[in-house]
């Protein structure tokens, strides 16, 4: 019984490894899919709410009210009664958590911190929903003007496509060759795209550490990349496949490495900051592995063969 069920299991791996690799053509459809989908995703938020993010008071101009507090409530229905009472206006509602205990609620909203009738709107509503009379004292109060907060936005993008595109030049100086070059580009774009996409779709707004994530991404996104191209183009030993397969082996382990250290902390950490960066690395690493092993192989194994094609040897 065990002799077959091992055989059963040797078939299914021959079978799957037959697909990966006789059909990387037809393969190459899903994260060209997967990308189309992530982008259009992304055009259906600008259409929708006229920028390509959900953006928090850090990045937009607000006012964060944090109250300390020591009893569970229901953040949802909180966030839903303070809304109503500021409609046009976007309101989050998030708890500070100690150790598994709530030790206090941080309150967004994105309205005119120049506004004082606004900021005791916000402040009388907050005590209504939270059913406790608030005081000079019983909470911390922060503002971002509207204009700092574009400011820190702009100044984020530019920063984010500056490293983005000194990442792709140090690429095509290394490899000189611009498909397999230009193959590493696309992997890391891709998974910024989706990484983003997925972070819209769950309604997450993103802050200064958000950008500061997507930043990250840059970097995990070319390591296995960059090591796949290395093995595939630079090596002579043992087929392209093998070369491939060495490749999996290694940057696999690598991936799955940084998937549990992120996850781990993401479930450990009690600060929202890090919560954020630790979500979208770990949505960015699971693309990752759809654009390394399938997008990136798919493409240099087309270039590798119409190389040999033309009797270069690769």
């Amino acid at each position: 019984m065990e002799e077959q069920v091992k055989e059963k299991k040797k078939g299914i791996k021959h079978a799957l490894f037959e697909i990966y690799d006789k059909k990387y053509r037809l393969l190459l459809l899903i994260p060209f899919i997967v990308l189309f989908l992530a982008l259009a995703q992304i055009g259906y938020q600008i259409h929708k709410t006229g920028d390509f993010i959900n953006r928090d008071v850090s990045l937009k101009g607000g006012v964060t009210v944090t109250i300390p507090l020591n009893k569970d409530i229901d953040s949802g229905k909180i966030q839903s009664e303070i809304s109503n009472k500021f409609p046009g206006h976007d309101v989050a509602v998030r708890t500070l958590k100690g150790t598994g205990a709530v030790v206090g609620v941080i309150v967004e909203a994105d309205i005119d911190g120049n506004d004082k009738a606004q900021i005791q709107s916000l402040l009388s509503a907050i005590s209504g929903s939270l059913e406790m009379n608030l005081k000079k004292g019983d909470y911390g109060i922060e503002v971002v003007g509207s204009s700092l907060g574009e400011s820190f936005f702009r100044e984020s993008l530019i920063a984010l496509a500056v490293a983005f595109i000194f990442m792709g030049l140090v690429v095509l100086a290394y490899f000189r060759t611009l498909v397999p070059s230009m193959a590493i580009i696309l992997a890391a774009f891709s998974d910024m795209v989706i990484a983003l996409a997925v972070i819209n779709l769950m309604g997450v707004r993103i802050g200064t550490s958000g950008i500061a994530a997507f930043l990250m991404l840059i970097g995990y996104s070319v390591d296995t990349d960059i090591l796949l191209s290395v093995r595939v183009l630079k090596r002579r030993e043992g087929t392209v496949m093998d070369r491939i397969i060495s490749s999996i082996k290694t940057g696999m382990t690598e991936t799955i490495t940084a998937i549990v250290a992120v996850t781990v902390a993401m479930i450990v950490t009690q600060s929202s900051v890090i919560k954020q960066i630790m979500l979208i690395l770990l949505i960015g690493l699971f693309a990752d592995i759809l654009n390394t092993w399938i997008q990136n192989v798919g493409i240099l194994r087309i270039y590798v063969e119409r190389k040999a094609k033309k009797g270069v040897i690769i």
